[in-house]
C-alpha cells in the first residue's frame, strides 16, 4: 500500500477573498458592474433541497435525492457615504431601494467572486432583504444584507483573472510560515 502524497496547497485562504458586484444597468443583457464596498462579512450559501426515495430494495436503508438547489448569500456592509456630500455609496443605495419595491424593481443581478483572481465566480439574479443593525452613540452603521437567489446561480470566468492571480503570487513570494 502507497503512502499518499502530501498535497501543495498548503496556504489557507482568507475569507475576505470574495468580493461583491452589483449590475447597475438599465439594459438588460449588458452589465455595467459596480463594487459593492464595505463589505465585513460575507457567507456564500447553496443548500440542497432533498427527498427521500428509498424503496424496498435498499433493504432498511434511507435513500435521498436532490431535487433543488437554493442560493443566497448573507452579509454584512460597513454604510459607505461621501466624505463631503454625506451621499450613501450608489451601489448600497440601489441594494436598499430594490429591497422596499415590488415585481422586477425588487430583483438585483450580483456576481461574487475571489479578489485574488482563484477560479472560484458567480453570478445569478437575486431579491434583497435590507436589516440595518442599528447600535448606540459608539457604533457605526452597519446593515445585514440578504441576497436571496431567484433561479440558477451560474459559475463564471473570474473577472480578475490573470492566470493565477494575486494569491498565488503572494504565496511563492512568501517565506514558509508568513501566510
Amino acid at each position: 500500500m502507497s503512502t499518499p502524497t502530501p498535497p501543495v496547497e498548503t496556504v489557507t485562504a482568507l475569507a475576505r477573498r470574495y468580493r461583491l458586484d452589483l449590475d447597475m444597468s438599465t439594459t438588460p443583457g449588458t452589465p455595467v458592474w459596480a463594487l459593492v464596498p464595505g463589505v465585513t462579512e460575507f457567507t456564500p450559501k447553496i443548500e440542497p433541497t432533498q427527498q427521500d426515495v428509498t424503496t424496498y430494495d435498499a433493504e432498511g436503508w434511507s435513500e435521498q435525492a436532490v431535487t433543488m438547489l437554493a442560493w443566497s448569500i448573507e452579509t454584512t456592509l460597513a454604510h459607505r457615504a461621501h466624505p463631503t456630500t454625506g451621499v450613501f455609496n450608489a451601489a448600497q443605495e440601489a441594494l436598499r431601494k430594490a429591497a422596499r419595491s415590488f415585481g422586477a424593481a425588487s430583483y438585483v443581478r450580483v456576481r461574487y467572486y475571489d479578489r485574488n483572481g482563484a477560479d472560484d465566480a458567480q453570478e445569478g439574479t437575486a431579491l434583497v432583504k435590507w436589516e440595518p443593525d442599528g447600535g448606540g452613540p459608539d457604533a457605526v452603521d452597519t446593515v445585514k444584507v440578504t441576497l436571496t437567489g431567484s433561479g440558477p446561480l451560474v459559475e463564471i470566468a473570474n473577472p480578475v483573472a490573470d492566470g493565477g492571480g494575486a494569491f498565488a503570487a503572494g504565496a511563492k513570494n512568501s517565506k514558509a510560515g508568513d501566510a
